[in-house]
């Protein structure tokens, strides 16, 4: 996929994608025209050589080399590839297997391997079937990625946003991390009921809580107040209130903001359930926010699913 930027075409921005274990699987068929091509492979008896093998070579070398020839496509570790035969009448199938855990898919990665390891098998038997026909280059699978995370059946939960922030109860600054928590879960079919701004103090944010829990609220989700200021309390109102803590989550964020600024490391967010309803402390900036939801979603909403 590309974007123009002042009429120049430029690479699709994958920056703020997640690292995530990918697979793809594609085919390519080579028809021959008699049977005594087939023949001649399976017996090794082709004059240039074991066809099978120096195909797999050439299409190990292309998985590898699709981002030097595809000009849209970006490099990435090949962790894994498997290429496999499987001779039906007169049909060579090809089919190419590529994984990697990177943050983007390997379709196009799979979709050459099996491309050149059908002309490779053309190469090497022209010389005895001058009727030889490549057909069905196709993706047959893919997997891993957000799509296989976002079921799109969220819609029903109840929501809240709390933007923690004196200034922005004052006036003087707008807000704008909230706003950008309304707008990503909008992207999952998930509507915000209610949205408030409250200032930093603990009381009144542990109030807060309590009040949606009992109202039924499934997710709520609080923004500032997680940083190292005398006036960042946010976690502080909130880990006392939680009945169960789920650590991985905010340190999965972390982990995702420490590869974009070295000053990740020190949020302080936390996350959990107070009884039935599930609570996150975000970043307040509009920056922190956005990689953090980023990093989080959709794949955290699956605690609504166990």
């Amino acid at each position: 996929m590309t974007n123009k930027l002042n009429g120049k075409e430029i690479m699709n921005d994958i920056t703020s994608k997640r690292y995530s274990y990918r697979q793809a699987i594609a085919q390519a068929v080579v028809l021959a025209s008699e049977d005594e091509t087939i023949q001649s492979v399976l017996e090794k008896r082709v004059p240039k050589g074991d066809v099978f093998e120096f195909a797999r070579a050439s299409g190990l070398l292309a998985i590898k080399k699709t981002s030097d020839l595809i000009p849209d496509c970006h490099p990435l570790p090949i962790e894994q590839a498997t290429i496999d035969y499987t001779v039906d009448g007169r049909q060579i199938i090809v089919k190419v297997q590529v994984s990697t855990i990177y943050k983007t898919g390997v379709e196009v990665e799979a979709m050459h391997g099996a491309s050149v390891v059908a002309l490779t098998l053309y190469d090497m038997l022209k010389p005895i079937d001058k009727e030889l026909e490549i057909s069905h280059i196709k993706l047959l699978s893919k997997s891993g990625g957000k799509s296989d995370f976002d079921s799109g059946f969220y819609g029903h939960l109840r929501v809240a946003v709390v933007v923690c922030s004196d200034r922005v109860t004052a006036g003087v600054y707008e807000d704008t991390a909230g706003k950008v928590i309304i707008e990503k879960l909008a992207v999952h079919g998930i509507e915000v009921g209610e949205y408030i701004v409250t200032p930093d103090d603990l009381d009144g944010i542990r109030r807060i809580a309590e009040r949606f829990s009992s109202a039924g609220v499934d997710l709520l989700l609080f923004t500032g107040g997680t940083g190292l200021s005398a006036r960042d309390v946010t976690p502080d109102a909130i880990k006392p209130l939680l009945d169960r803590e789920i650590p991985g989550i905010m340190e999965a964020a972390r982990a995702y903001g420490q590869q974009r600024t070295p000053f990740s490391m020190l949020s302080r967010g936390v996350a959990g359930f107070i009884g039935k309803m599930f609570v996150m402390t975000l970043p307040g900036s509009k920056k922190g926010v956005s990689e953090t939801m980023d990093a989080l979603f959709p794949q955290v909403l699956h605690v609504f699913d166990l």
